[in-house]
């Protein structure tokens, strides 16, 4: 239990270590599919293995549902104003993984979730870090949960064979303080990235994204970015992807 603290904690200062954020769906024909948001902190986890592993404990391999969470923290909840209630409710559909070994350097978060429209997964970065943030408060005596405002929220759809990602800042105060946070984190997240990994059901026709790759078949659209210049414009991932009829 305590080493699962120590790796919800860790997220907490991930941005200032080197990480590797991939964000993949699996679109099928009808609009339904799979997202996975998957984080991969195994360089963090070289720096900090030697004090974690000071805790003697197993490695952790464990998945959460946040529908048996929320439910188990309904009377919490309950007490919370209804827009933060509203927020913890996205939370439920989702899934949670968490891996960790330090002596095998591997630390590694993935918040997956079905959808039966990929609209249902709007702002699934915003809901990883509240699900992040959540899933390590394992103390029953820490009764109050509660999830993070967020800056920026992301859309998708797929609607007659065109599927679209797009972002907005919806509180540019709150933007404005989080570009001021990452003055000196410069060097430490220049070696972060973020990717898009689409999988669709048919061949791309074409992309506003010049710079993504494909798998051989076509059907995989990869797009990867420094993950400092995400944070400093969310519109760097907006894309929209035409498929083949």
């Amino acid at each position: 239990m305590k080493k699962i603290q120590i790796l919800l904690m860790a997220m907490g200062v991930a941005l200032t270590y080197s990480c590797n954020f991939t964000e993949e769906i699996h679109l099928k024909e009808d609009g339904s599919g799979k997202l996975s948001i998957n984080f991969d902190g195994s360089e963090l986890m070289q720096m900090a293995g030697e004090e974690m592993a000071k805790t003697n404990e197993k490695p952790v391999d464990s998945i959460i549902s946040f529908r048996e969470l929320l439910k188990d923290k309904k009377d919490s909840i309950a007490q919370l104003p209804p827009e933060e209630q509203a927020k913890l409710k996205k939370l439920e559909p989702f899934n949670m993984r968490m891996v960790m070994d330090p002596e095998k350097s591997v630390m590694m978060f993935d918040l997956f979730s079905d959808f039966k429209d990929v609209s249902e997964m709007n702002d699934a970065f915003s809901t990883f870090q509240d699900a992040s943030a959540i899933g390590g408060n394992t103390n029953p005596q820490q009764e109050k949960i509660k999830p993070a405002d967020q800056a920026t929220e992301v859309n998708y759809s797929f609607k007659k064979n065109t599927f679209t990602r797009t972002s907005k800042i919806v509180d540019q105060e709150l933007f404005q303080q989080q570009l001021d946070s990452l003055q000196g984190a410069e060097m430490f997240l220049s070696g972060s990235t973020y990717t898009l990994k689409y999988h669709f059901p048919k061949k791309v026709k074409s992309t506003t994204v010049e710079e993504a790759t494909f798998s051989a078949d076509g059907k995989t659209l990869i797009y990867e970015v420094n993950f400092l210049d995400l944070m400093k414009d969310p519109s760097v991932l907006d894309l929209e992807v035409e498929l083949e009829k």
